[in-house]
């Protein structure tokens, strides 16, 4: 990277198959006229950029002497302890001190990363990384925001192959409306296509996420890279984000037990009656742990929505498909004890065949709002989410407003406007650029670069 005037990017990234699609992706940027650098959170990442002559920064090599010393008010972070509960939640890991030294230590060389390339470029620097809660790509979001360097996060959209990116926010994008005057036959036919297919929108990057822990211990790649995971840490002493081996392993086979559990308590969906759906979010997920912190304890909202629904009305939650056994059978037993009810559903049902027979769908933030939307269904969001400051959905500001909002809709029980609905989503389609994280596809390398550009030139 020579001394430039034009654009500086540096891409973060946590894994090898990020590290090879941003390469990728940075090729086609230098191309555009573009500087690029890599700040690569695995080691092994690192050394293969080096080796194809990229530059590449290696952060784990740039850590102070003495974390502690980091001070965090040279970063202007606030709530540091409500910024770790992400990592403990993912890792199972809750001594705070650890994890704190661990983000003053990703602070401090990624301010080191910084300064150079601020030396090295006479341009502007952007950051850019997939948004996450990991403690590296939060450290690398308050070093370039300390510096008033431009972080863009990016963010599968609804539509599979088109992302959001979101600059220097946490928050989800905002998409009100529906505002469209007009619904193009392009996206007329995404939507048809989605209702009948009846199948959850996965980004590429998560298909592999979508199965029963018993094939997730049981796949061959998986155990390649468990294999070369050990190797790494104990026989080469690489470092990595994604380097709590042991832990992992012992969460999934937890949740193949906890499966084995649940079962005695999976119930048929019911083919009568009026029933309120609350899709279960992954437990750990970005979505809860940063952007809606207060709703991490699903099963005490579990229990604060059997206990406002009408009278009459049947709730049912189901497991989020990408990580079946992931609830606990003892708190989930303690709920449908207390709670008659309540309903665990078998997590085989497909999504939209339980929000076809639901009245109402009440979640935080996750993405089967907007499918439940899609359907012309009544949606409660109470989190934040891109389709929160949507007027077809009723958001609600305080928790104990619950039980008034799910009384009026069923007393109303009619949905949202279908041609509102449709309007909508095209704003979401505009609200988006093409581009799928992480698919090398030739082609959508260079539509993720091309809308790379375009958010870059956006106020």
């Amino acid at each position: 990277m020579n001394t430039q005037s034009s654009p500086t990017l540096l891409f973060v990234s946590l894994a090898m198959n990020q590290t090879v699609f941003f390469k990728a992706v940075g090729d086609e940027m230098e191309k555009r006229g573009f500087g690029v650098a890599y700040a690569s959170f695995h080691e092994r990442s690192h050394e293969w950029l080096t080796a194809q002559g990229a530059h590449s920064y290696n952060p784990f090599a740039l850590q102070p002497d003495d974390p502690d010393a980091v001070e965090l008010d040279r970063f202007d972070v606030r709530s540091a302890n409500l910024l770790l509960s992400h990592e403990k939640a993912a890792y199972e890991v809750f001594d705070s001190t650890r994890l704190l030294r661990k983000f003053k230590g990703h602070l401090h060389a990624m301010a080191a990363i910084f300064d150079e390339i601020a030396v090295r470029s006479l341009g502007p620097v952007y950051l850019v990384q997939e948004l996450g809660g990991f403690l590296s790509v939060l450290a690398a979001y308050h070093a370039a925001r300390a510096r008033g360097i431009d972080n863009l996060f990016i963010e599968p959209s609804f539509f599979r192959g088109r992302v959001f990116f979101e600059r220097n926010s946490f928050v989800a994008p905002t998409v009100p409306g529906p505002l469209s005057g007009s619904v193009s036959e392009a996206v007329r036919a995404v939507l048809d296509q989605v209702k009948a297919a009846r199948q959850t929108v996965i980004p590429a990057k998560d298909r592999h996420h979508y199965r029963g822990a018993s094939n997730k211990l049981l796949d061959s790649r998986n155990m390649r890279r468990f294999a070369q995971k050990l190797a790494d840490k104990y026989l080469l002493r690489k470092h990595e984000e994604f380097q709590h081996v042991g832990g992992h392993v012992r969460r999934h086979l937890r949740m193949f037990f906890n499966h084995l559990r649940l079962k005695t308590h999976y119930r048929p969906l019911p083919e009568g009656g009026r029933l309120i759906y609350y899709p279960l979010h992954v437990p750990a997920d970005f979505a809860l742990t940063i952007r809606s912190p207060e709703f991490l304890d699903q099963y005490a909202l579990i229990d604060y929505l059997c206990r406002s629904a009408p009278l009459g009305y049947k709730v049912a939650v189901k497991e989020h498909p990408a990580l079946i056994g992931a609830v606990s059978p003892a708190r989930m037993g303690d709920l449908l004890a207390r709670n008659d009810n309540l309903l665990l559903l078998d997590p085989g049902y497909n999504n939209y065949e339980v929000l076809g027979r639901a009245e109402a769908v009440v979640t935080v933030n996750s993405k089967s709002g907007a499918e439940a939307l899609l359907l012309g269904k009544s949606v409660v969001v109470l989190g934040d989410a891109f389709y929160r400051p949507c007027r077809l959905v009723h958001a609600v500001d305080r928790l104990g407003d619950l039980p008034t909002v799910l009384a009026a809709l069923a007393s109303r029980r009619e949905g949202p406007d279908a041609a509102g609905v449709e309007a909508y989503f095209q704003d979401i389609w505009d609200r988006s650029f093409p581009g799928e994280l992480y698919d090398m596809a030739p082609d959508n390398v260079q539509r993720f670069a091309e809308s790379l550009v375009q958010s870059l030139v956006q106020d």
